[in-house]
This record gives C-alpha cells, structure tokens and sequence, in this order.
C-alpha cells in the first residue's frame, strides 16, 4: 500500500493466509494452557464490560477499570498483574493493566527478556473513550483463548484511562459533535490541563506519573487512542505514526513500517483508513484539502520519537456509531500486537542502536522544528456532497452534509516537510546555574535526562550564551504558561559557573530529546512555555531625570558615542521619536544597567565542566 492509495486495502485469501503462517505458532496457542475452556467458549457476564452488556450505547465508570484491572490479575496471575502507578489530584489511582503469557510482569523481567514492550493508552481526552472499551475487549479475547494471543513475544502495559479525573466528570454532551457513547468524560484533567499538550513541560501530576512509566517500561511503541472530529466523511479512522518524518534517520523507515502494516490490516477487515490527520487547512472548507507535518513534542507523536522510540497517533472518526469506533480501535491494537509480535525483536534492536548514535550528536546539526512545504499532491478522498452557504445564524459560510450521498472529492495533501529550525548540538553539554537548578532538575528528571550538580565552581568557563534580541508575550496564557518567542543567537562568552551549576551532558540516549527542552528557540522548549519569564522582565531602571543627566555626561565625554547616537537619530524615525528609547539607548551602555536581562540562564558548553 503506498500513501497515496487512500481507499481501503483489501487483503486476499493468500494474502491473509501468509499472515498467519509468518507468525510464530507459539502465539496462537500462547495461551491456553491457563485459558478457562468455559470462559473460551463464551464469556461470563462479568468479564464483559459495560459497554459491550448494553449493545455498546454506554461505557462504563472508572469503578470498572479498577474491577476488571484486578479481576484480570487475579483469575490470570501468572499472565497479569494491575499496577497502581500514580494517583490523580482528586484522588483516584491510575491503573495499568500488565500482560504477557510467559510471565513477563515488570519492567526488569521484560530487560532480562529482551522481549519488546507496547504501551497503548486510552482516555487521554476522556470524552474520547473508544480505547478503554476496546482495550479491555481484546486483553479479555487474548487471555480467554476467544482470539490467538499476542502476548507471548511482548509485553502490553495497557493504561486504559489517562485522564482519570476527566474521566468522572460524566456527562451527555460533553462531545456534541460524537456520535456516542451515551455519557462520557470531558477533555481536560481536574486541574483543567490538556494531557496530549503536557509530554514536553509536564506540568501535571498525571503527565508526571506517565512519564515515570514511560521511564520504568521502556516502550518500544506507544499507542494512543484518541475520537477526532472536524468533517463529516467516509474514512474512519487515521494511523500515524513517528518517527516517519523526523527523528533518527534508521528509525523512520520502520515507523513507516508499522504504519503501513496496521493500516493494512485494519483495511482489510474493512475499515478506511487514512495515513494523516484529516484536518482541513482552512477550517470547515473541504476544498481547502490537508497538510501533515511533523508535530512538536506537546504532543504524544512529536515527543516519543525524540527518545528513539515509536510514537502512534490513532483518530477515530467522531461521527461514527460507537460500536464501530470500538471495533476499529480494537482492531487497530490487535494489528499494532501483531507488527510487534512479528518485528518487535528487530525493530528493539534497531532502537537501542538509535540511542547509541544519539549519544554521538555532539556537535552535529539536530533538527528542532519542521515545516510542511507549499509542495502538494492530488489525492482521492472519500467524502460526502456538500453545500456552502452563508448561515443564517453567524452569517459566515457554512459547510453543510448529505450523508446519504457519498461523494470521491479530489483534494491537495501537502505532506512534505522541510526543517524550520537546525541548530549544532553542544560540543558537550548544557550549564544551569545554581538559580535556576533546583527546577530545572525537576524537570530534567521528570524526562529521566541525565545530569549531575556542580560540587567546585569553574572561573571564567568557555560557554555560549543566549542573549535575546527581541521578546514577545503571548497575548493569551496557554495551558496555565504566557508563552515566550524571542530571537537572538549564542555567542561565545566566559563566565563563571558557580558550585551547585547543573552539568547537563549532550553525550545520552534522549539528546535530541535534552536539545527539544533545552534550546530557547524550539517550539516546545521550557524557555517557549514560559518556565524561564523572569529572566526577560526587567526589574531594575533608571528614572527619566536620572537618564537625562548620565545621558549628557556620556555624550560629553565620548566622542564616538555621540556621533553613533546622532546617526541613530537622524536614520531611525521610530527612535528618534521615542523619548525612552532614546533614553535607553544610554543606559543599556551605562554601569547600572542589569547585564542579565534578557539572558537565558540555561549555558552551551563544548567541553565538560568536571
């Protein structure tokens, strides 16, 4: 199947027969050795979820996590284990359900093993449900012997809510533009946070408790599950995956890999996939077709790939019938079980390689941002007829749809992707000066980044700084932080670096993970979502009097000054208007003046500080 073949993939008898046999005949009779034979034959209606015992018109509360989690690890005990691993500010405990046939339970079982570890995680938008009811019927499948199992080559730590706290706030609308379930959860956490904004800052306790997850687990992919919404259209669900695009360059043909092979699978089963997201470039106007590009690490596709890692993005289409998102999100865990089952061994492999050449990036051009190209392509999509005309209640133009008349539109995909921001990695590494450590160390953590403390101070160090030419505010707070966009560039510079500095080496696995947090200028780094503000705020000044007097006694005593703020007068209109600026202009060059305005208190380094 190539990208551009957008309509479903259909797999042949051979074809389907081919699947089977390359799979290890060990994962179809995995487990029956510990299966109930009655409970293979039909399930018992406690091993059903609430969603299934009502034709899947609703789905349960978060009580029914917690009773299948533990009711799994109890009927299972040497196939599953329910792990507690965080709890959420309200109170509630985030539930992961462990799973593989050989008794592979934790994280240094599955190192000895060798064997690959699958991450697939539900609820992260908790109106967005589909995965948890999903999740839980295939696991229920594979341990019943109702379906081959998996779960023999790989471990599934299986997450099947995020957002716990969203979860419980229940409701009837809280996606109105959702066909189903009846009641659900609401997109953001107590604390109102956006779980799938938070992977880069990870401001909340949730994000945090995932990420010591993500650290203990290791995964070799992570799959979350997600409803998208936006236009109504025939295909019905959306695969993407990274690295793809970005990221290491071994890694993106075997993320490409695993994106296709799922995308085949769940098309012949019947479902449409698509290989982007369906999100129009002008919104409401289908005319206006797709662009794809390479998401920043906010989110859950744009951070795993910075850890050498695979990261999954799966939408379901909002305006399909529950029943049938669930079955396609569940048939789209089982096809990513069965790419890993097949793979897992090469592509784990393949990842550990991945972190050894990004421990070596040292000095080497590191792409942190990317932009998608004017370049574009035709593409056959199926959608449904449709009308625009003003609306007789906002006034703009509205897309109207006929559902019962489907329709092939032929649309631009913009999906190419060049780098926006290239910047070398450090020689060695990054400084961060006592001040600022205490944070930053909390964060570096958080990421499992390696750093060390400073115990002797180093005079006069070889660093680069970062000094910003220009700031600006976001108009608007974003997720709780007034984004910060400057502009400026490192230049080299000594400095004393005080004992308790922070020593932050370039030389580990998750470098371009470290550079995507580090450098000021990247979309998602701490310095854009405003953790490092107060150094850009000037706290100290000189009155307009003062300035007046330190102004004339400067112009009296240098000549060349004088002649280069006459020149600035006469060329710059702005300036020469602007009685402060033109103040300024001698204070900046005055003693008092506050050197470390304006200077990013996070240091380049191109030899250790040890």
């Amino acid at each position: 199947m190539t990208l551009s073949d957008l309509a479903p993939v259909r797999l042949g008898g051979a074809r389907r027969a081919a699947l089977a046999a390359a799979l290890p005949a060990a994962l179809t009779a995995a487990f029956l050795h510990v299966a109930s034979p009655a409970l293979a034959a039909k399930p018992s209606p406690e091993w059903l979820t609430h969603a299934e015992r009502t034709a899947w018109v609703e789905t349960g509360r978060y009580a029914e996590v917690e009773q299948l989690c533990k009711r799994m690890a109890t009927r299972f005990p040497k196939a599953v284990r329910c792990e507690t691993f965080g709890t959420t500010p309200e109170g509630r405990p985030m539930l992961a359900v462990v799973a593989n046939t050989r008794g592979v339970l934790s994280p240094a079982a599955a190192q000895r093993a060798g064997v690959p570890v699958v991450l697939v995680q539900g609820g992260i938008h908790a109106g967005e449900i589909d995965g948890k009811d999903a999740g839980f019927q295939l696991l229920r499948q594979m341990l019943t012997g109702e379906v081959p199992s998996l779960l023999d080559e790989q471990v599934l730590v299986f997450v099947p809510v995020f957002n716990i706290d969203g979860h419980e706030r229940f409701g009837a609308w809280q996606r109105p533009n959702q066909r189903g379930p009846a009641a659900m959860g609401w997109r953001t956490t107590g604390q109102n946070f956006n779980l799938n904004r938070d992977y880069a800052k990870a401001d909340s306790p949730e994000m945090r408790a995932m990420l010591r997850l993500v650290e203990r687990w290791d995964p070799l992919a992570t799959i979350d599950l997600h409803v998208t919404d936006g236009a109504k259209f025939e295909h019905d669900i959306a695969i993407m995956v990274e690295p793809g695009k970005a990221g290491d360059a071994a890694l993106q043909p075997l993320g490409r890999a695993l994106r296709d092979g799922v995308i085949a699978q769940i098309a012949d089963r019947g479902a449409l996939p698509v290989a982007f997201y369906p999100s129009f470039v002008v919104e409401d106007d289908p005319a206006s077709g797709f662009a794809e590009g390479v998401s920043p690490p906010r989110f859950s596709t744009g951070y795993f790939h910075l850890r050498n890692r695979f990261g999954m993005l799966v939408e379901t289409h909002s305006w399909r019938p529950y029943a049938h998102r669930v079955k396609l999100t569940r048939d789209t865990i089982e096809a990513v079980l069965t790419q890993v089952a097949r793979h897992g061994a090469d592509w784990l492999a393949q990842a550990r390689a991945a972190d050894a050449r990004s421990a070596q990036l040292a000095g080497q051009p590191v792409v942190l941002d990317w932009r998608v190209t004017d370049a574009a392509r035709t593409i056959g999509f199926r959608g449904y007829a449709y009308t625009r005309t003003p609306s007789e209640v906002s006034g703009a133009l509205m897309t109207r749809y006929d559902e019962a008349t489907p329709q092939l539109w032929r649309l631009p995909l913009r999906d190419q992707v060049t780098p926006r921001l290239q910047l070398p990695a450090p020689g060695a590494g990054y400084v961060v000066p006592p001040a600022w450590a205490a944070d930053a160390a909390a964060r570096l953590s958080a990421h499992g980044l390696q750093f060390e403390r400073l115990t002797v101070a180093v005079p006069k160090a070889a660093l680069q700084t970062f000094r910003a030419a220009s700031t600006k505010l976001d108009a608007k707070s974003v997720e709780g932080h007034q984004r910060l966009t400057v502009t400026g560039q490192w230049r080299d510079e000594a400095r004393d670096v005080p004992a308790g500095a922070l020593w932050v080496p370039i030389r580990q696995p998750r470098a371009r993970l470290l550079m995507a947090l580090l450098e000021p200028q990247a979309p998602d780094s701490w310095l854009a979502w405003g953790v490092f503000n107060n150094a850009f705020e000037a706290k100290e000044y000189m009155e307009p009097y003062v300035a007046e007097e330190v102004a004339r006694q400067m112009l009296a005593a240098d000549a060349a000054l004088a002649a280069r703020f006459k020149q600035r007068v006469a060329d710059d209109a702005a300036f020469a208007a602007d009685p402060a600026a033109r103040l300024d202009f001698f204070y900046r060059l005055h003693p008092s003046f506050d050197e470390r305005l304006n200077l990013y208190p996070v240091w380049r380094a191109d030899q250790p500080l040890r």
